[in-house]
């Protein structure tokens, strides 16, 4: 664990402007890209000891991400971080007017278990661009990347610029914020622990970054191209064990398309893992027996339509179908986070609204549908962190594109630019000429207000 004395050692390397050369920042960024792909190998065999993933599943949604981000920065940086100039106005002319982005100090980066590679080296990737000095604290369940990770950290950065934290976070994380004031706090998980990361911070008025999750609805129309939606929903709820927040967290087909939509649904879970997917190259497992356990609750919440067959010894649940009538059972009030989809139905648009407003503000929407006014009419009505039409997942893909929650499902955004501007201030400043000088600008102001009314307007 990061010692206080370690933390101000952090202080201090900061305060020293070593971080701030754009120079030492892209060399720790190629530094960082040598040693991911120096162990890459190692990093396919944990990923696959603790979810079982292929490794061309880790490349896609693990360490190629992150290559990408580290090769984004490199190409970026300059421009990113030069003052960017902005308008002067009237009362301040002659004068110039700019943005500087400074590094935020030491941040502390917070990471989960289901994309524990990526979740945790991404924002790392931003942090680094920024300028900052970083405390990474991994998930300690994934416990075979977390080793890899932890040698990773150890070889390629010194400890008092990038600093790694095991042991359990419900011990670790309150006593490091509350000993030290970081600068920036950046969580990606649960909402539960969200809120106590967000109050440990609030006692320091230390801004934060929360990456939550929630019930994330996926809504396909009479209009939708049904094999489509089948592959596209079935890619995304089934990868990585449906252990993703931005995963659909439950299905709301118009009941016109439900029984045609179901069948394409187990056409096409077979066509990706075959008749036994237990056996099945590309499909993982579920990290530990707790989450095995919360998940079996909620087959018994509904009618099984495909799937349900599940192993704890092998830590397996099939891809599951369930119909779901009861908006109140506990599958749909909690996000599911496992290979379960549930479906309803609705009728007209406003029930579905009805439904989908129970849990309001999900991370992400996603609707199925060739009509684009229909599509655009949906995007209106569900706010939510981003969304997707005719595809599902895919915007967090996109660097161009922020990512984030809103309300229950988080607070900021990251990714490419938007990482760089959320480990950053952005400063405002003004450099005003020395002359002219006129004496209307200052007191006696008596008489003056048609002179401010036509600067000031």
């Amino acid at each position: 664990m990061s010692s206080l004395l370690q933390l101000n050692k952090m202080r201090e390397y900061f305060l020293s402007g070593a971080t701030r050369p754009i120079a030492f920042r892209k060399q720790q960024l190629k530094q960082l890209r040598q040693s991911i792909l120096q162990y890459e190998g190692a990093l396919n065999e944990a990923l696959y000891k603790d979810l079982k993933k292929s490794k061309e599943e880790v490349w896609f949604s693990e360490t190629g991400l992150v290559l990408s981000e580290i090769n984004y920065f490199l190409k970026q940086i300059d421009d990113l971080a030069a003052p960017r100039r902005v308008s002067t106005n009237l009362i301040n002319m002659p004068g110039k007017s700019y943005v500087m982005y400074e590094p935020l100090g030491v941040v502390l980066i917070i990471a989960p278990w289901n994309y524990p590679f990526q979740l945790l080296f991404l924002p790392l990737v931003g942090a680094i661009a920024a300028g900052n000095c970083i405390v990474l604290k991994p998930s300690e369940i994934t416990t075979a990347t977390e080793a890899v990770m932890q040698q990773i950290i150890a070889e390629t950065f010194e400890p008092y610029y990038v600093s790694y934290v095991t042991g359990e976070g419900a011990a670790v994380i309150p006593e490091m914020m509350q000993q030290f004031k970081f600068d920036h706090v950046f969580y990606t998980g649960g909402t539960a622990v969200g809120k106590i990361i967000y109050r440990l911070a609030a006692e320091q008025l230390t801004p934060v970054t929360l990456e939550l999750g929630g019930k994330s609805p996926c809504v396909v129309t009479p209009n939708a191209d049904l094999k489509l939606a089948a592959r596209r929903i079935a890619l995304a709820k089934f990868s990585n064990a449906g252990q993703m927040c931005i995963t659909p967290d439950y299905l709301l087909p118009h009941q016109s398309v439900k029984d045609t939509l179901v069948a394409l649904l187990k056409e096409t879970i077979n066509k990706f893992y075959g008749e036994q997917p237990v056996e099945s190259y590309d499909y993982g497992r579920i990290v530990s027996k707790k989450q095995f356990s919360r998940l079996m609750q909620y087959l018994h919440q509904g009618k099984v339509l495909a799937g349900g067959t599940h192993n704890e010894e092998l830590l397996y649940i099939a891809p599951t179908l369930l119909e779901v009538t009861d908006t109140s059972l506990p599958i749909m009030q909690e996000e599911i986070f496992g290979p379960i989809l549930p479906i309803l139905t609705y009728n007209d648009d406003n029930e579905a609204l009805q439904i989908i407003r129970q849990n309001p503000d999900p991370l992400a929407f996603y609707v199925f549908t060739n009509n684009k006014v229909e599509a655009d009419d949906w995007l209106q009505q569900v706010p939510s962190g981003g969304a997707c039409v005719n595809t599902v997942a895919r915007h967090y893909l996109n660097k161009s594109l922020p990512f984030g929650g809103r309300g229950n499902s988080g607070i900021g955004r990251y990714h490419g630019a938007y990482s760089f501007e959320t480990f950053s201030h952005q400063k405002a400043v003004l450099k005003a000429a020395t002359w002219p000088d006129p004496t209307f600008a200052y007191p006696p102001y008596q008489g003056k207000i048609a002179i401010f009314k036509k600067l000031i307007r």
